[in-house]
């Protein structure tokens, strides 16, 4: 069996994590959110816009990467049964049994709402979807599109099976390897930004949301046709420094000229083009950078690693509803919002591990409805496995 890459599962916590850090800034931003803070920072906006051009395409990234291994043990109907039970499941209980707070904490902000939350939680049985009702998927939509392109994928898995277009998808994974093939991947995510995303702004509502929804997609197809290539590993490895310079001198570029006042294109023109073209390096070669950083100094286990491996989709499931609770009443407090921020992540953090622990870890229909296998992983002997998924 493989070598496990133990630089992927070191990706995959800490984007997590990071993605935790991310919504706790957000009612502090002066764009939109569940809940909202008095005083805004416009010069938290701008950083907390950068890390949203690039956090979640590194998780569909490395969920490409995820199936591509997933695969390699399992055939394509396990595979699909797999995706239903750790996908589908957590998916449904989390719209029906943690995002309601967080749209009873909205409304009753908005002053939509006055009653307690055991009158309020009823109304997401009237299966009116947000925002004239309760049932949400809120921060799910990311397992909901996951879910969706895993189904709308089996043909295409299932023909990699035969051998013959294994070998080929392995040749033309090598092709794209080299430094400059891999490099000009880019190319494809400029191509969803200049023909859809002015006419299909974000949405994160799946049917009308083609531009997130196809350059997601994309990346989840690149991190599953280059997951297997050793030699791709080893580029983003060896070039780990170069791709991490180009990305720095675009984000600074990308700052000066439309994310420090946030003035990004609104129409197709000079600007639009350059922003797309930009942009596009800006994310993809900072995925390879910190790939490359990640198997050079990351790739090897620890107990903590297998903890978090294990803890952060039930902490995902979780996060946002807890920063939502807390952020509530945080909000309301004289303090300054650095200060909110730090109290927010502590107690998010805090509260995530409380129930984690107590809650989730112990008992066979909790980690179902968490995505959790029902039994415990045991500690993985180094390069046992390398089942990614």
């Amino acid at each position: 069996m493989m070598e496990r890459k133990y630089f992927i599962d070191w990706i995959r916590v800490l984007a997590f994590f990071l993605l935790i850090f991310f919504h706790c800034t957000m009612p502090f931003v002066t764009f939109g959110w569940e809940i909202k803070n008095t005083e805004q920072s416009a010069s938290l906006s701008s950083i907390i816009f950068w890390l949203h051009q690039w956090r979640l395409p590194l998780l569909f990234f490395i969920s490409g990467v995820g199936i591509h291994f997933s695969l390699n043990k399992r055939s394509v109907l396990s595979f699909a049964l797999e995706r239903v039970i750790r996908l589908l499941i957590p998916l449904l209980f989390a719209m029906f049994f943690v995002i309601p707070l967080q749209v009873y904490y909205e409304k009753l902000q908005t002053g939509q709402i006055t009653s307690s939350y055991i009158k309020f939680y009823p109304t997401v049985w009237n299966m009116i979807p947000y925002p004239d009702g309760t049932l949400n998927w809120s921060h799910m939509w990311f397992v909901v599109y996951l879910f969706v392109y895993c189904i709308l994928l089996l043909p295409v898995f299932g023909l990699f099976k035969i051998n013959t277009l294994k070998r080929w998808k392995e040749f033309i994974a090598n092709k794209l390897s080299s430094s400059i093939a891999a490099t000009l991947l880019f190319i494809p995510l400029a191509i969803c930004f200049f023909t859809l995303y002015l006419e299909w702004p974000e949405q994160l509502g799946l049917l009308d949301d083609w531009f997130v929804f196809t350059f997601s997609l994309t990346l989840l197809l690149l991190g599953y046709v280059l997951g297997g290539s050793a030699r791709f590993w080893d580029t983003c490895e060896k070039y780990r420094t170069h791709f991490l310079i180009i990305a720095v001198v675009c984000i600074m570029v990308l700052f000066y000229n439309y994310w420090w006042k946030l003035d990004i294109p609104k129409q197709k023109d000079f600007r639009f083009y350059v922003y797309g073209i930009v942009n596009a390096i800006h994310i993809w070669l900072l995925i390879m950078a910190i790939a490359g950083y990640a198997k050079k100094y990351l790739n090897y286990s620890s107990r903590f690693l297998q903890y978090a491996n294990q803890a952060v989709y039930p902490f995902y499931i979780l996060h946002q509803t807890l920063i939502v609770a807390f952020g509530f009443y945080i909000v309301q407090w004289p303090l300054p919002i650095f200060i909110k921020i730090i109290l927010l992540l502590i107690s998010c953090f805090a509260a995530l591990v409380i129930i984690y622990q107590w809650v989730i870890k112990p008992f066979v229909l909790t980690r179902i409805l968490y995505g959790l296998k029902p039994k415990e992983k045991k500690l993985i002997p180094p390069g046992k496995s390398n089942d990614h998924s």
